[in-house]
């Protein structure tokens, strides 16, 4: 099967393969209940029940472009994609969970989302200006997005700490690509892996102590998919690093928010070697 969707279990280390396909699908993220995933694939969403894996059509409207930059609520009403279909570039949406029709967020674009604010109230997201990448927020309902930090180098995966006072992301702007955070109210950015790892996509776990990431192997350039990767952990209380697992996966395998409700599971996508 071209794409696994998997859930780990952080406290045995076990793997659970929830579902197998032939499509290309990406991204879990986990419904605040915790009885679903949403992934996308070939331009849509879909939803996949727990208790009955399977990949189920989210009504998107005219948004059939959808990429792997999307998620859910806080209060899992809401579901935020970031879509192309009318735009001829990444633009931020949001419809209701349930499907319909999407309404757009951002004005500018390309744009791509990566997290919510815990109180629903702000969306954090990518975005490219003048040939620039930056972190950009905006409301939840629109209006003027606001810069939080641009310049010198790439940026990308933006997402809030479950308190909502840190933004993580990833960027290379210290030479090599490692993980940041910055006060989601701005000012100086601090960096927090320092290895040589290429490291993407950082999600900070529920209860705060940890926060998860990509690491590419060294000398890797952006974020490619098949590869060789590791999902691992980066302790908040002592800084240390331990590697989960070792995978054959990258871009699609953790792009946004995976982590269950309670912290004790978090959802990705693996996929298949050549020849395998």
């Amino acid at each position: 099967m071209r794409s696994q969707l998997c859930i780990y279990e952080l406290a045995s280390g076990a793997v659970e393969q929830v579902l197998a396909t032939d499509q290309l699908i990406e991204a879990p993220n986990w419904t605040p209940d915790g009885a679903e995933l949403i992934v996308n694939g070939d331009g849509r969403m879909f939803r996949v029940p727990l208790d009955a894996p399977e990949l189920v059509l989210i009504d998107t409207g005219p948004a059939v472009r959808c990429n792997n930059d999307h998620g859910v609520s806080p209060d899992g009403t809401r579901l935020v994609i970031s879509d192309s279909t009318g735009t001829g570039q990444s633009c931020i949406w949001v419809l209701p969970i349930t499907g319909g029709i999407p309404r757009r967020i951002t004005a500018e674009v390309p744009s791509w989302w990566h997290g919510w604010a815990p109180d629903g109230s702000v969306l954090v997201y990518v975005g490219r200006r003048d040939g620039s990448f930056g972190i950009y927020t905006i409301g939840v309902d629109g209006g003027p997005e606001r810069q939080l930090i641009s310049g010198g180098g790439h940026y990308d995966g933006p997402d809030y700490s479950p308190d909502g006072v840190w933004v993580w992301f990833n960027s290379d702007r210290g030479g090599s690509m490692d993980l940041w955070r910055i006060r989601s109210t701005g000012g100086a950015p601090e960096q927090m892996t320092a290895d040589s790892r290429v490291n993407w996509f950082p999600h900070p776990a529920p209860d705060g102590r940890s926060v998860l990431y990509l690491g590419y192997e060294p000398g890797t350039e952006g974020h490619p998919r098949d590869c060789e990767v590791e999902l691992r952990l980066v302790d908040m209380v002592d800084g240390s690093v331990r590697t989960l697992l070792a995978l054959f996966g990258g871009q699609g395998t953790i792009n946004v928010p995976c982590w269950s409700p309670d912290g004790g599971r978090f959802a990705f996508v693996r996929y298949r070697r050549n020849g395998a």
